[in-house]
């Protein structure tokens, strides 16, 4: 009868600029898709350049070498008979686009620029693409001459079109228009549209992935049809980790479900649905069909081929699954540790360095480790080859195999405990019995002997000697010797991350971990150029509070009872001098605020775009029972005065894994000036207007 079509939805690690790399897993990708009946193949946006080329995109080499790719995948046997739907910059007219193009044995049927363009948080695309705003139209492109000869073609429909094969029609959405509020699925499903594809570039963020799939369900929940969504997975070279997803729904129903977090570079998820399903789901729609009547037509670029074979009676088709959400202490487990193995294996280093201090977040970081390690040895366990290849690398070892985690981290993975006279011998053990569960190389040193060093230099050169405000210094004083320590900390970071394998008789290098959380970069609680200071940062996106759930999660599920007693610890830089023995500096005493209220002026700077008279006056309504308006003011004015301060800070912010939608990372995803008038004279004074009239209503 010809109505059960065969369709693939691909998630791939692609890497920017890594055209070689690229083209093999969109190879490899075609193929698993015909093996498996397939007789459609969607891959993620810009998959031949890879997603985050950013200013490369300016470079006509990236359009060359783009082109060059699509040659080699017309050519080759593997494209043949089945429709590819592939992710390239194309510039037509002088003019740069997001395209895509989708090309069927040796000739290309049509290339489709990108309607609506991401250019929020994280992306950028305004800067490098010009959105196609002529809907509904069609012009030649003329081909470069490398394509012409593959393909025989000189033009080609370039432009806002559908294609109709022999027994449906297809239409294209590219990433950002599904989250469009006048997507084109819309209009391409009243046109009588029956499948939908969009290709993504889509990057986690911890509990985002429920939205992107109920878009997706949304889409056909009211006017039929079967999607089809492909998305980037893995880092593909910057603070963004692409969390696949792949999925196919009809009816407003998911089909298919791919993983969230995976080592597998190449993903191909492939499902069989009726056609006749989606007619009869429209035809019970009166006011769809109304619509219908009177919309207007988009041009169809016509298809001697057919999704469908003739004789189909007796193929099954799948049937609606209830997709699993990871949670949110999941998420943190996986997807750090998924973007932690992509940094290593493609930077070609050998392992990782942390300065493990025995708190939460430096214990955190190290739980990611240790959960990659284990995401590891399953990946190789299930017949993984190129992660195998990738560890024996790593190791040195040709022929090393990655059974147990533990023994792993003790080759990857080098902790170190870095002493001083400020700190406890509590953190010390919590630190050590951690490595031990986890199997790192652990190492313990003491960093007096180098603090007294140099602030032997400058009592030396000045004459003065600073102390401690305990032993009577100033403020000044107590907050440069902290410094001293943690700068002292960062320099040894980097020289035992260099040298210690050396020492050991191994080869390689490590790269230095940072464990800042994102509450603590917000309110600027760290030193600059210290231990914050690293390669990269695991949990520079992830709150106190979801760490602190993750630790929980790790406790129950990895057995580590070292964590009980860091979680139980109250959180303490350990750099001022301890009182009979014990620690007596904390962490929010030194902030002047909880962890928990940093979260929520995170949320309102970034996500509610909320100034300082904004924030006041929407924690007076949500803190009225445990605040009154005069604390509220203060505690207002206390965190604009700090973030303030600090600002500057973030401009030499470690690269951080991107989780939460309040990260205050400067680098492209919160862009605001890091000098600023810290007195906020004006807006304080908004506040205290504001403040008197609720005193006044108390009265």
């Amino acid at each position: 009868m010809g109505r059960a079509v065969r369709l693939a939805a691909c998630a791939l690690n692609q890497w920017a600029l890594d055209f070689e790399g690229n083209a093999g897993r969109i190879l490899k990708s075609i193929e698993i898709a015909k093996g498996k009946g397939a007789r459609y193949r969607l891959g993620p946006e810009l998959e031949i350049c890879g997603y985050g080329c950013s200013d490369h995109y300016y470079e006509s080499d990236t359009l060359l070498h783009s082109f060059q790719v699509l040659a080699k995948l017309l050519e080759s046997p593997v494209t043949q008979d089945i429709i590819c739907d592939v992710g390239m910059p194309v510039m037509h007219k002088n003019v740069r686009y997001n395209c895509r193009v989708i090309f069927l044995n040796k000739k290309i049927l049509l290339i489709r620029p990108k309607i609506s363009l991401a250019n929020a948080g994280n992306y950028r695309e305004l800067r490098w693409f010009t959105p196609w705003s002529k809907a509904r139209h069609v012009e030649e492109y003329f081909l470069p001459r490398i394509i012409q000869e593959v393909t025989g073609q000189d033009t080609v429909p370039f432009g806002d079109a559908v294609l109709a094969t022999k027994d449906t029609c297809l239409g294209t959405e590219i990433c950002e228009e599904l989250w469009a509020p006048n997507s084109p699925h819309i209009e391409m499903g009243l046109d009588g549209v029956e499948i939908f594809t969009n290709s993504s570039g889509s990057h986690h963020v911890l509990r985002k992935a429920h939205t992107r799939v109920d878009l997706v369900n949304s889409a056909t929940a009211k006017n039929g049809g079967i999607y089809i969504l492909s998305n980037q997975k893995g880092c593909d070279g910057d603070r963004l980790y692409y969390d696949g997803c792949a999925m196919i729904s009809m009816n407003g129903e998911t089909i298919a479900q791919g993983s969230q977090f995976s080592l597998d570079d190449v993903e191909v998820l492939v499902a069989t649905l009726d056609l006749e399903d989606v007619r009869s789901y429209r035809a019970e729609i009166s006011s769809r069909n109304l619509a219908a009547s009177k919309v207007n037509p988009y041009p169809r670029i016509k298809v001697n081929f057919a999704l469908s074979c003739s004789d189909d009676v007796a193929v099954p088709v799948c049937m609606p699954i209830q997709w699993r959400h990871h949670s949110p202490e999941e998420e943190i487990c996986l997807g750090p540790a998924c973007w932690l193995w992509d940094y290593l294996r493609r930077s070609k280093q050998a392992g990782f360095l942390l300065p493990l201090s025995g708190g939460i977040d430096s214990s955190a970081t190290a739980c990611i480790v240790y959960s990659m390690c284990h995401q590891v040895c399953l990946a190789v366990k299930n017949g993984n080859a190129e992660v195998l290849a990738d560890t024996r690398k790593i190791v040195h070892d040709e022929t090393y195999v990655p059974e147990d985690p533990r023994e792993f981290c003790k080759r990857i993975f080098t902790t170190c405990y870095m002493a001083s006279e400020n700190s406890s011998q509590d953190t010390c053990n919590r630190a050590k019995l951690l490595a031990e569960q986890i199997g790192s190389y652990h190492i313990n040193l003491n960093i007096d002997a180098a603090v007294k060093a140099i602030v032997g230099i400058f009592s030396m050169v000045t004459g003065r000697t600073p102390c401690f405000s305990v032993y009577g210094g100033s403020s000044r004083e107590n907050l440069a010797l902290q410094n001293v320590q943690a700068r002292v900390r960062m320099v040894l970071s980097y020289l035992f991350a260099q040298l210690t394998l050396w020492t050991r008789g191994m080869p390689g290098g490590l790269l230095v971990l940072g464990s800042a959380n994102v509450d603590e970069s917000l309110r600027g609680y760290l030193t600059k150029y210290d231990c914050s200071s690293a390669d990269i940062n695991p949990i520079g996106g992830i709150s106190k509070t979801d760490l602190k759930n993750f630790i929980q999660y790790c406790i129950e599920n990895f057995q580590l009872t070292a964590l009980r007693s860091i979680m139980a610890a109250p959180p303490t830089a350990e750099l001022e001098p301890l009182v009979d023995g014990q620690v007596s500096q904390t962490d929010e005493a030194d902030m002047g605020m909880t962890y928990a209220e940093l979260s929520i002026y995170g949320k309102l700077r970034k996500i509610a775009k909320a100034g300082p008279y904004s924030m006041f006056c929407k924690l007076i309504n949500m803190w009225k029972e445990i605040c009154t308006p005069r604390e509220v003011a203060s505690k207002v004015k206390h965190f604009f005065r700090m973030y303030s301060v600090n600002r500057h800070k973030m401009t030499t912010l470690t690269p951080s894994y991107h989780a939460e939608n309040y990260s205050p990372d400067d680098n492209r995803f919160d862009l605001r000036p890091f000098l600023y008038n810290t007195s906020w004279s004006w807006q304080f004074r908004c506040i205290d207007k504001q403040k008197e009239q609720w005193k006044d209503k108390e009265v």
